[in-house]
């Protein structure tokens, strides 16, 4: 079976994990490469809803491998309770779940230096979830963070350097925020009970990832966030602090570049955004809050409302090109079904000029009014459609235009939030 790699094309939230879930069928490893726990995926099966936040999709598929990648930023604490929340339910985790050794840890200090700095910032924050995922990648980049094959150590090493961290973290929590001190001592033996149980499942990446480099196993390479949130080629500075677009794979996994296979990317029929920045296209008001309702649009980790507007093609359409996407996934398409028409950003207009393409930087972006395309709605039900036939016409002229702009075929169109209420098109939804 060929490699995938599935990435979201906006700004997160497209439905990623329910893409996932119906592809992992027969899939060796499903890899998550980058984020931490600030991205949930939210997964029907039947009408059992799985919620995960560390944990790749693929663990709901029995006897698949999973792998926590190198390039994520993990909480234990977090990780440790999603484990034992999945193995309650009767999932089997522990045997299946791998952790790379090189992938950065997050502490409770992190969540509180990010909860400050936003609170600091006030009405110039970015909107963050408050997870501490910036302040953990800061660490990572500073070279002075703890990794999880830091959890390998004899544990009165790891009790020490986890005091020292701390402590260090208290100085700054106490002398810039004026903020009460974290215990260090009890963190500190909090992480050694965490180490015991962890220790087992944390590997080598290189070693692990082997039958994938050889060829000899699949993977299914699961990305968090989207593409407009990416640390380096998204809307900065209201992004998150990795790389959620297609060299986040190569870096979170140190596997090579002709491994990686197909590169799908994941669209909602309309938008979303949570938290701060520039978003064009947005609907406010009633029309945005009638978006958000039918797409029961609150997000899996926070439960934050999120801002709805209509598809962007221009952002669309960068998020294509810079991937490589080798197809495209649609979500949600049922959101749009009680919609008397559906609109679809296909320029800017830019200070009286019109643009075409997605401005990147330099805050162009928050002055760009979009120039729409207007199609009928065809406010028939679609969720028991299975087939392209199925769908009605005006549904089927959307999509086609889509497909068109984008330059990439559209290989699949989800119609609900279950398992299989999803439309298979491997050759395109254009007749």
């Amino acid at each position: 079976m060929e490699n995938r790699v599935i990435i979201g094309g906006q700004w997160g939230d497209e439905g990623k994990g329910k893409v996932v879930d119906a592809l992992s069928e027969g899939v060796d490893w499903v890899i998550r490469y980058q984020g931490g726990a600030n991205a949930g995926h939210t997964i029907y099966i039947g009408e059992d809803k799985h919620v995960l936040h560390l944990i790749p999709s693929g663990i709901l598929r029995p006897g698949t491998k999973c792998l926590l990648g190198g390039g994520m930023v993990i909480d234990p604490w977090s990780l440790r309770d999603e484990i034992l929340a999945l193995e309650q339910r009767g999932v089997e985790v522990r045997p299946h779940l791998m952790i790379s050794a090189n992938a950065q840890m997050l502490l409770p200090y992190h969540q509180r230096l990010d909860e400050l700095r936003e609170e600091r910032l006030k009405r110039q924050c970015i909107g963050t979830t408050g997870r501490g995922i910036g302040p953990a990648y800061l660490d990572k980049v500073q070279r002075t963070g703890l990794r999880m094959g830091d959890l390998r150590l004899p544990l009165e090493n790891l009790e020490r350097k986890c005091i020292e961290k701390v402590l260090s973290a208290n100085e700054l929590l106490s002398e810039f925020y004026q903020a009460d001190p974290l215990p260090s001592r009890v963190l500190a033996g909090e992480l050694v009970d965490l180490a015991r149980f962890f220790a087992p499942m944390v590997v080598d990446p290189y070693t692990a990832l082997r039958p994938v480099r050889e060829g000899r196993e699949s993977a299914l390479f699961e990305g968090a966030q989207g593409t407009l949130l990416d640390i380096d080629h998204g809307t900065y500075p209201y992004v998150t602090s990795s790389n959620c677009t297609v060299g986040g794979v190569l870096t979170g996994t140190g596997l090579p570049p002709q491994v990686l296979g197909d590169i799908n990317g994941i669209f909602k029929a309309y938008l979303t955004r949570v938290g701060n920045g520039p978003f064009p296209t947005e609907l406010l008001g009633e029309q945005g809050e009638a978006l958000r309702e039918a797409g029961g649009e609150f997000g899996a980790t926070t439960g934050r409302a999120r801002r709805c507007g209509w598809f962007d093609l221009l952002g669309a359409r960068y998020a294509v090109d810079i991937n490589g996407m080798t197809g495209v996934v649609i979500t949600k398409l049922d959101v749009l079904d009680g919609m008397p028409a559906v609109k679809v950003a296909t320029a800017y207009d830019l200070d009286g000029e019109t643009v075409e393409a997605f401005p990147v930087g330099s805050g162009r972006l928050s002055r760009c009014r979009p120039v729409y395309t207007e199609f009928p709605g065809w406010e028939k039900p679609t969720g028991d459609c299975r087939a392209l036939t199925d769908l009605p016409a005006a549904a089927r002229k959307y999509l086609e235009f889509l497909e068109d702009r984008l330059g990439t075929l559209i290989i699949g169109v989800s119609v609900g939030r279950r398992r299989d209420q999803v439309i298979w098109t491997p050759t395109g939804v254009t007749a």
